[in-house]
Parts: structure tokens; sequence; C-alpha cells
């Protein structure tokens, strides 16, 4: 639920005592770009130099300068120097899929001009190209989270709506920092007021004014005003229609740009569709991924990384094992029932972390849960080895889950395994976390794991089950590393 009382946050205070921006740079600090295209350039220009030149290969140099330029070049195709792009993403998957391009680039041009070079030394000089770029896109993204934190680089918005709904758009805006969007102001359509606290900047009657330029000139005036950068109109009774597009006709003519806002909570854009009927706009809402290719490919990926990754492993699990044998009395693996997809219940592998009996000390602990929802969660779990903190700390304890993923029980990517009693304990929105396979890893994983309130932890997962993808799969796996070797929540 939205706290109205927050949509006038100390940080849409301190944006409107800033000046307007450029809207898609949004006072971003003029170093991400340089840093940016010197860190391309110089990532794959100078590896490739060096590395050809301890091989003996000829024309080390020029190839340093070709590869950086195309390495560049490729990325500003992409509009990975945008002003809307620089800083906002920290995922892993577009960068890759720029460098396989680079790579196809580079072996159309091998082919065309006939240079003999071998294959595998033009892969290893152009991997630092990709491990650099990820490196800097992050120092970029963690930046401006930490500078958007303090109402820097950011949009100033001004909603525009009846004041239920606008409090409610406000609040939201206000509730999380991982976006550049701050309202400064809002204008009431009709004669009720905001709740919110959030500063009213104009209003518009409840009825469409005769004349037909009075709401935008309202408007206008009001991001003068509040020296907003666009206008965020949410749709109403009173504002539809006609008069709404009198006013993006105002709106657009002072060059103000104008958004508006559907009322659709956590759908990716990518389920979005544009459409219209009789000159009205129209918003299709794909379902979620159930069935198709997609679905089939996460499975025949999840079984055989599965048994690859067994396989691979092994020397890794008998050590695992051996260790959890030799600290503690007991047998090597707990297994435990989990609930699955659509509410089947399946027997989960994982290393055994704690004492033997531990799940019946659980009862004499609950006074000493760390979690505010339906999970047992404790930073200090007195139940849990010497080996087992250092399992948990590493994620060790949980790779013979992939005999469940072998088994098709779960998912490499998925919402975390519930409980029993847990389940038993959801509410019908909860429950919906059970219409896909339950994963190893997931946003929940990578967005602080146990340090997670439960509201987030189910946010998120309901954010995975209706958006999930076999691209975003693989971008969270990705990020699952860098969450393993941070340890934060893992206890």
């Amino acid at each position: 639920m939205w706290d109205v009382q927050a949509a006038e946050s100390d940080r849409s205070r301190k944006a409107r005592s800033r000046g307007r921006a450029s809207l898609w740079m949004g006072r971003k600090s003029r170093w991400y770009l340089p840093a940016s295209l010197i860190c391309d350039l110089l990532g794959a220009g100078v590896p490739v130099t060096l590395m050809f030149r301890a091989a003996h290969e000829p024309w080390a140099a020029p190839s340093g300068v070709v590869a950086g330029l195309a390495w560049a070049g490729v990325r500003l195709c992409r509009s990975r120097y945008a002003g809307r792009s620089l800083g906002e993403s920290r995922g892993t998957l577009p960068v890759v899929q720029d460098w396989f391009i680079l790579l196809g680039v580079l072996a159309v041009a091998h082919a065309a001009t006939g240079a003999r070079l071998r294959a595998p030394l033009c892969l290893a000089a152009l991997t630092p190209a990709l491990l650099l770029t990820l490196v800097c896109r992050k120092a970029v993204h963690r930046h401006l989270a930490a500078v958007r934190r303090s109402a820097e680089a950011v949009i100033k918005v001004l909603v525009v709506g009846e004041p239920t709904a606008a409090d409610g758009v406000a609040a939201h805006l206000a509730a999380r920092t991982d976006h550049p969007y701050v309202a400064v102001g809002a204008v009431a359509v009709g004669p009720d007021a905001f709740t919110s606290g959030i500063r009213t900047g104009a209003r518009l009657s409840a009825a469409e004014p005769d004349d037909p330029e009075e709401d935008a000139g309202l408007v206008i005036g009001a991001v003068h005003r509040l020296g907003a950068d666009l206008v965020l109109v949410v749709p109403g009774a009173a504002l539809f229609g006609e008069r709404l597009r009198r006013l993006s006709w105002g709106l657009h003519d002072a060059g103000i740009d104008l958004f508006v806002a559907p009322g659709l909570m956590e759908v990716s854009v990518k389920r979005l569709e544009t459409g219209s009927a009789g000159g009205m706009s129209l918003l299709r809402v794909a379902p979620p991924l159930r069935q198709g290719l997609q679905p089939v490919l996460k499975d025949v990926v999840d079984r055989g990384s599965a048994l690859l990754g067994l396989l691979v492993l092994a020397p890794v699990l008998l050590l695992v094992a051996a260790g959890v044998k030799l600290s503690s009395p007991g047998p090597v693996f707990y297994l435990h029932e989990r609930i699955g997809r659509d509410g089947r219940p399946f027997v989960m592998w994982k290393f055994r972390t704690m004492r033997v009996g531990a799940d019946r000390l659980k009862t004499h602990l609950a006074e000493d849960n760390e979690h505010d929802g339906l999970m047992f969660k404790m930073r200090r779990d007195p139940r849990v080895t010497r080996v087992g903190h250092w399992l948990r700390r590493t994620s060790l304890d949980e790779l013979p889950q992939l005999v469940n993923v072998l088994k098709g029980d779960m998912s490499l990517v998925g919402p975390r395994p519930p409980l029993a009693d847990e389940v038993a304990r959801y509410t019908p929105v909860e429950r919906r976390r059970l219409a896909v396979r339950p994963g190893m890893t997931g946003l929940w994983q990578i967005s602080g794991r146990s340090d997670l309130s439960w509201d987030e932890t189910v946010r998120l997962d309901l954010a995975y089950v209706d958006n999930w993808s076999f691209t975003s799969d693989l971008d969270v796996m990705a990020r699952t590393f860098r969450a393993v070797l941070d340890g934060r929540g893992a206890y």
C-alpha cells in the first residue's frame, strides 16, 4: 500500500530547489559520458594491442585502434551513450549482447580483409573490453543511485489529476529512489484537497472549461512556478478524452513533455503493446509467459545446466560433504519439504548447516525471529554450525538443489521456495508466487535475501512471476555471482 503521507518527501523538497534540467540527462554528472567512452576505447584497444604484440602478430597497434573504435561504435549504435541510458541500468545482459555483436562485426571484417588471426587469441584479447565495460557501467550506476537519494540527477514531475489518484502516484514515486522521477508538486482536478502534503501548484475545475486553453495555462504556470521538467497526467472521470487532448496541445506548444500514467504497477514494458480503436489509444498488457518457446527453452537450459553443474562441481560437492560430516554429527544432506509450482510439495536438497533436531527448536526461538513476515530468520541462529555459517555465507549449502532442478521440481531462477506452513498462511495475492517453479536464485537473491522485508520479498517474487523472460533469467544469473561474493543477507 502507498503511504500518501510520504508523497511530499525530503527528496521532493530538495529537487524543487534545483533548476530545470534537460529531460533525459537530468543533471547527470558530466563525467559519465567521457568515462564510459574512454573505458570502452581503452578497454578494447589496449589489451588487443598488448596481447597481439606479445603473440608477435603484425599490425598490433592498428588492430588495437580498430578494436577500440569498433567497440565504441557498437555501443554508440546501440544508444549506450545516450543521456537516457547512462547509469540507468546495471544489467549484465545488454553488455554481453553488445560484445557478441562486436565479435560478429570483427569476424565479418576479418573475412573481408583476408587477415590471418587466431580466434582464441582474438577472444582472449577482447574479453577485457567486456569486463571493463561491466565494471564501468556498475560504477556509473552506483554513483547515479547514490546522488539520486540526495535528489540530484532527477527529473522533476508535476502530477495532474484528481487528488485521490494523484496522491497515490506521488506517493509511489516517493517510496523508491531507483528511478529518476520526483514529484515536486501537483495540480488538482476538482474541488477535493490533496491528503499527502504534496505542494499544490494549481487547481482545474471538475467540469471542462469553456476556454479550451484554460487548463493548459494553469498547468504551464504551475510547471514554471515549481520548476518541473515534465507533466504526468493521471486520467480520471474529469480529465480524459478531448479535454486531455487539448491539454496536450498546450503543453507541447510550450515545449513541455507530457506523460500519462495508465494505472499499471509492476508490469514490464516488454509486455505492453499500443493500439487504437476509433481514434482512442489502447494499451494491451500481454499475459505472463506460461506457454510457448521461452518456457520450453527455460526448462531445457535448467535441466542441462543442472546436469553439467553436478558433473563439473562434483569435487566441490564431495569436499563440502566431507566438511559437513566431519564438523558435526548427523547426515550430510538436509531434506525438507517445500511447496513448488501450483502448490505441489517436493523434497528440497541442501547441505546440512544446522545441528540435528534444529527444526524442533524453532518454536522456542520464535520470539527471536528478526523477519517481519512469514519467514523465520535470525542473523545469529544458535542452531547453525560453524561450517554451516560459512556454507550459508558462500551459498554453497544450496548447490544440492541442482538435483531438484534436474528433476524439474525447481528452476535455476524463480521465486524463493516456501515452506508448507508459510503457504498455509498465504493470502490469495501471495499464492500467486506458486504460479511458476521456485528457483535456486531470483530477484530476492540479488536484492538482499534475508535482509529484505516480507512485503519486499513478495513484491519481487510477484514481479518475477508476471514479467520473467529467458533473457531476464540470464541477467539474474549473471548478477547472482556478484550477490554471492557480496554475501549481503546470507544468514
